[in-house]
């Protein structure tokens, strides 16, 4: 029996071309699967149901069976199959239902993540984000240490820009991951390894070459900049220029070290950049130190997830060879190296 508040919502959804044939019942959840669920988030992501089944490695019609159990389940139409169209849409909805979807398998994945951690014990493999400076400086001393302590867990490296790894640790997809602080929004924890001063490098004989240290911020901005494309710590800085009414004028972005420096040894413009990711020894340019407030550099974990004991001992090592080597490197400790620092503002 239908009661008329059944009816209006019925209604609605009809009006916006979403209902199939039945009302959202209270225990429609009970019936839906994982595996009709999956099927959906598939079709949605690839846009077709050949594509689902070919990323799923299921027949089609065995997509098309979840994804019409799921509609005829929930009571409305999950996506929009117009005639003519190469690709499916998804109806208003699906784009409700797939925000949950993606959420549900992220932590499922999490979780087969913590249980295959949980088995390894000492054996098995521990998985890490880094980005190119950290790679090159920092990183070799870390795995080496770790290696000899640990010599029966794999460290398995993936590179990208900070910003994109975090991701990969929400998804469990990675254990830990090297980034700048502070971090964006989600579930995370870290501890903060080293300090890493900004500089600004400029073409050897230049007039920009001739830039004192510690310049004021409006003769930072005032530059023609060259940066860093993806890297969260470099918008942390546009975000301090900015506050203080200085807007950066940036001519060139790239996410590797070296094209950076090569472009402003080339006189394109003045670079900025952090000091672990200049190359040593490079006579073409001037580096020209300043006082913004440095790129903190953390590793980073999943703060839900379990942690195996390899994964502490990589975060231990990672600090004591950070706070050994500072130094020499031209960088700074950090303030608390073996705190846990709780998820913090982005905003200035």
């Amino acid at each position: 029996m239908i009661n008329q508040s059944d009816q209006l919502a019925i209604a609605g959804a009809e009006h916006r071309g979403g209902i199939v044939s039945a009302p959202l019942l209270p225990d429609a959840f009970a019936d839906l699967s994982l595996r009709q669920l999956l099927s959906f988030r598939a079709v949605a992501e690839e846009g077709s149901f050949h594509g689902a089944a070919a990323a799923l490695d299921y027949t089609q019609s065995a997509i098309s069976q979840h994804v019409a159990a799921l509609e005829t389940a929930l009571g409305v139409r999950l996506f929009d199959r117009a005639r003519g169209r190469r690709t499916i849409a998804l109806t208003e909805a699906g784009e409700l239902l797939l925000r949950h979807v993606v959420s549900i398998a992220n932590r499922l994945q999490a979780a087969r993540a913590d249980l295959l951690a949980y088995a390894a014990g000492e054996l098995g493999t521990v998985r890490v984000g880094v980005f190119s400076s950290v790679g090159s400086k920092i990183l070799p001393a870390i795995v080496a240490r770790f290696s000899a302590a640990w010599p029966g867990v794999e460290v398995e490296l993936s590179e990208a820009p900070d910003t994109g790894m975090l991701d990969l640790v929400e998804r469990g997809r990675l254990d830990l991951t090297f980034g700048s602080l502070p971090l964006p929004d989600g579930p995370y924890e870290a501890v903060e390894l080293v300090r890493d001063p900004w500089v600004l490098l400029a073409a050897t004989g230049s007039r920009s070459a001739r830039i004192p240290a510690n310049p004021p911020l409006r003769t930072i901005a005032g530059q023609r900049l060259i940066g860093f494309r993806s890297a969260g710590s470099t918008q942390v800085v546009e975000r301090l220029l900015r506050s203080r009414g200085h807007a950066a004028q940036f001519v060139f972005r790239s996410d590797d070290n070296a094209t950076v420096q090569a472009m402003a040894a080339a006189g394109l413009g003045t670079a900025l950049m952090p000091m672990l990711a200049v190359a040593d020894g490079d006579p073409s340019v001037t580096v020209i130190p300043t006082d913004l407030p440095p790129r903190r550099i953390a590793l980073v974990w999943h703060r839900e997830r379990y942690r195996t004991p390899a994964s502490r001992a990589f975060v231990e090592i990672a600090s004591d060879v950070c706070r050994e080597h500072a130094a020499e490197l031209g960088l700074s400790g950090a303030e608390e190296p073996a705190g846990i620092l709780p998820q913090v503002p982005t905003t200035l």
